[in-house]
């Protein structure tokens, strides 16, 4: 079973704004596994307030869809949400899979109640999860006990 403990930091893009992160903890266990080899990101470009952020409108569907997404993904084993990413006017989300076919199906079913979203898509091989580790890196600061 996957982790459902996530983190939120800022972090900045390469032009010095804002990127709210949202990401995923307590995920060794798939990253060690060598199953899910394949990082597929979902990108939503918006036109962004002066703070980089999406508008209300845009906001509100944008959640509509996050909440429908990992709600699919909650459901199926073939595939892990490691993150989230908005700001700089794009929304980013981070997906690992087993399987590209069988992500798209689920982002498919999830999506299939809301209008057509703005997206594209993006996928490599990355079984090193040299993303992952890169954001949570830059990102994750640990509780203080």
């Amino acid at each position: 079973m996957s982790s459902e403990i996530w983190w939120t930091a800022p972090a900045e893009s390469e032009d010095g704004r804002t990127i709210m992160v949202s990401g995923r903890d307590n995920l060794e266990k798939q990253m060690m596994s060598g199953k899910y080899t394949c990082r597929i990101e979902i990108r939503w470009p918006y036109a962004p307030s002066p703070a980089g952020m999406p508008d209300t409108e845009t906001a509100k569907l944008m959640e509509q869809a996050d909440i429908a997404l990992r709600e699919a993904l909650k459901k199926d084993k073939a595939c892990i949400l490691t993150g989230v990413y908005t700001g700089a006017g794009q929304r980013d989300w981070v997906v690992y899979t087993k399987n590209p076919h069988i992500f798209q199906a689920v982002v498919n079913r999830a999506w299939a109640d809301l209008p057509l979203l703005p997206v594209s898509f993006y996928a490599e091989q990355d079984a090193d999860w040299a993303e992952y580790r890169e954001m949570r890196e830059a990102t994750y600061i640990p509780d203080a006990d």
